[in-house]
């Protein structure tokens, strides 16, 4: 059974039994993405990193070019 499906349902037994409608799927995903980034940044300070800029930082790191190995010249 898909979310909207499952939504639909509630919905209608909620009518059904006079209570209040579940609240649309969705509608809570920005406060939870914005306190599940919180609780990354809290338990990053209580570890002692740094808890702004490692993604940045990470990226960077990750696509700035290698030098490749150094070869000796013959001679």
């Amino acid at each position: 059974m898909s979310v909207t499906q499952q939504y639909l349902l509630d919905t209608h037994r909620a009518r059904q039994h006079g209570e209040p409608l579940p609240p649309a799927p969705g509608t809570h995903d920005r406060a939870v993405v914005r306190e599940w980034r919180e609780y990354r940044r809290f338990r990053a300070v209580l570890a002692g990193r740094p808890a702004h800029g490692r993604l940045r930082r990470a990226l960077t790191r990750w696509l700035s070019p290698h030098p490749g190995p150094r070869r000796r010249s013959a001679g």
